[in-house]
């Protein structure tokens, strides 16, 4: 009978082990919807004043997108999914 230590295998891993960096949410300048509406859309959805509803409005005007939002990945997904049904492009991504 032998008592040599048995030999095991350390499993190999894919699993993302970076901590979950907060998410954004973007909106991005389309040809079809209003200033005021995005405006009021961003009021709307986020309870922003109008003062910053309108300074986010003008980034994606003039800039082409603006962040609106930022969370987690799930939270972030809502908030794309609840700006689709207002008609706004907005997508997601790990924030930088």
């Amino acid at each position: 009978m032998s008592t040599a230590p048995a030999e095991l295998r350390r499993p190999e891993s894919h699993t993302d082990v970076r901590p979950d960096v907060p998410w954004v949410t973007i909106v991005w300048n389309d040809p079809i919807n209003l200033m005021s509406y995005v405006t009021y859309v961003l009021q709307k959805v986020f309870g922003y004043s109008k003062r910053k509803a309108e300074k986010l409005m003008l980034d994606v005007h003039h800039k082409g997108r603006a962040v609106v939002s930022n969370g987690s990945r799930e939270e972030m997904e809502r908030d794309v999914a609840l700006l689709h049904t207002y008609g706004l492009w907005a997508t997601l991504q790990q924030d930088k």
